[in-house]
């Protein structure tokens, strides 16, 4: 799906909304770019939110100069194990925005946190409004896992896992669903609201399990599919309506709540 981003733009904006809209990130983390004082507006550093930019200023990251896209693009990927999300750690060399061979791969970006570790599906966009509104909590946007642990696990944890553990935050890690996979105790399917980092290898990690393999199968009404390791496809117009709709694909009575 691609739509001209040129359409939606009028100046002046505020520097973060017009980096969104140049697929450095979500505005949350484009202001933190500007807080580390890596940007600058015409060779001059900023670190304030208020700046604004006009049609013909420059803006670099990094150093990079940034532009508005021609297209905006929505990807989903089967990221492999070993790769990382982020666009740029000088202590890795292996990128999952790079699997995806379009020229304008490097103004993508991942919405939401997939880590090193773990594998399936991300999505990767340039439309930094898009990425805001999938991360805020008022879009609860589901992600299902199917985890693989060291032993079988008991029902009771998973329902302390579903009332909540405190474990390094002033808020609960939870998680909203689970489902038992037949005749494969070691098995479990689990759904995620929020997804805070590690989210789920810490809930089995304080439970006393350890987390052999994760994989997401769905974000949303986004499932992986039969999407082979570091395959990717372009989102259809009825996924990224549902995604920003908060439609998640199932019937979730027919599903349940265990």
């Amino acid at each position: 799906m691609r739509n001209r981003v040129a359409d939606a733009v009028s100046f002046p904006m505020r520097l973060q909304a017009y980096m969104a809209k140049c697929g450095v990130g979500s505005r949350r983390s484009c202001e933190s770019l500007i807080q580390e004082g890596r940007v600058m507006v015409n060779n001059k550093v900023v670190r304030e939110m208020g700046v604004k930019v006009g049609e013909n200023d420059i803006v670099q990251v990094d150093t990079e100069t940034i532009e508005l896209a021609d297209r905006l693009y929505y990807i989903a990927l089967n990221k492999p194990r070993g790769y990382v999300c982020t666009n740029y750690d000088p202590n890795e060399d292996r990128y999952a925005r790079d699997l995806i061979d379009i020229r304008e791969n490097r103004m993508l970006f991942n919405v939401g946190r997939l880590d090193k570790d773990s594998n399936g599906l991300i999505i990767f966009t340039n439309d930094g409004d898009f990425a805001n509104k999938m991360m805020h909590p008022r879009y609860e946007v589901e992600k299902e896992y199917i985890v693989k642990l060291d032993r079988p696990v008991a029902i009771d944890d998973l329902t302390r896992a579903l009332n909540g553990i405190y474990i390094d935050l002033p808020h609960p890690y939870r998680i909203k669903r689970y489902d038992l996979m037949p005749r494969t105790k070691e098995f479990v399917r689990v759904t995620l609201i929020e997804g805070k980092n590690r989210e789920i290898r810490k809930i089995f990690s304080f439970l006393g399990y350890d987390v052999k393999s994760l994989t997401r199968i769905r974000v949303g009404c986004v499932e992986l599919g039969e999407m082979r390791p570091g395959e990717w496809r372009n989102l259809t117009r009825e996924e990224v309506n549902g995604l920003l709709s908060g439609s998640d694909g199932k019937d979730k009575k027919a599903r349940g709540r265990r």
